[in-house]
């Protein structure tokens, strides 16, 4: 849906990049993103607040009930994906109940949003939609489906990314099945070998049977957990060793 108009979304690149200009210390928003910040931390709270209780929460609602009925909390952060820094994103889930995401420009090509499905569903690791980014435009979708940010092929892309959290919910049995890695919780087992486009290397314990480690994520081969083993799909194809 259209959030922001691109005069809006000049005007905070502006300030993020006055922000960058300073070399002030900041907190990066978490261990993916080598050069995004956290807007919260930078002044842009109250802006911030404001639009989850205003804007972002009722939609949030209406899309979620339930999961976004409440916030009581928010994880707001703007990545950037640039040539010669960060390309893309790794396949995962958020550590949220709705996510936010909002492009706020600038000229680019390629780093489409690939979705596939929720965590712990039987097409956990099936391809389901790719999003094409647009200026001042959000897409939401719940923290637990799995996705991931093809890299970008031109330019750079900034993204104001918006974590929203409901601590009732997450006490329910809603919520646990979707993050609770256990059959006991109705994780299920696998339909069928992951589409190769929704492996992680992070995370996924059958990558390199689908994929060969690149160099810079060599360090993550044998340290997946997905799937768990009671749900591997049938005829699993174990990674091979680091030796083979």
């Amino acid at each position: 849906f259209p959030c922001f108009t691109p005069a809006f979304c000049d005007m905070l690149i502006e300030e993020l990049y006055a922000f960058y200009a300073s070399r002030l210390p900041a907190r990066r928003p978490n261990t993916m993103n080598n050069y995004g910040v956290v807007v919260n931390e930078i002044g842009l709270e109250p802006m911030l607040g404001r639009l989850v209780r205003e804007v972002l929460q009722p939609i949030g609602h209406a899309l979620f009930p339930g999961a976004g009925s409440e916030v009581d909390r928010h994880h707001s952060f703007v990545v950037r994906y640039k040539v010669g820094e960060d390309l893309g994103l790794d396949m995962h889930t958020d550590d949220s109940d709705v996510t936010f995401n909002i492009c706020l420009g600038r000229d680019f090509r390629g780093a489409g949003l690939q979705f596939c499905g929720d965590q712990g569903a039987a097409d956990h690791r099936h391809a389901s939609a790719v999003y094409y980014h647009k200026k001042g435009r959000c897409v939401v979708h719940r923290g637990h489906r799995r996705h991931g940010a093809d890299d970008i092929t031109e330019g750079e892309r900034l993204n104001l990314i918006v974590w929203t959290t409901n601590s009732e919910y997450r006490k329910t049995r809603a919520y646990a099945r979707y993050h609770m890695q256990s059959s006991a919780t109705g994780y299920q087992t696998e339909a069928g070998p992951p589409d190769r486009v929704c492996l992680s290397f992070t995370h996924d314990r059958d990558y390199g049977a689908f994929w060969p480690y690149a160099e810079k994520t060599r360090q993550h081969r044998g340290r997946g957990w997905c799937p768990p083993r009671h749900a591997e799909y049938e005829n699993f194809a174990e990674e091979p060793s680091s030796g083979e």
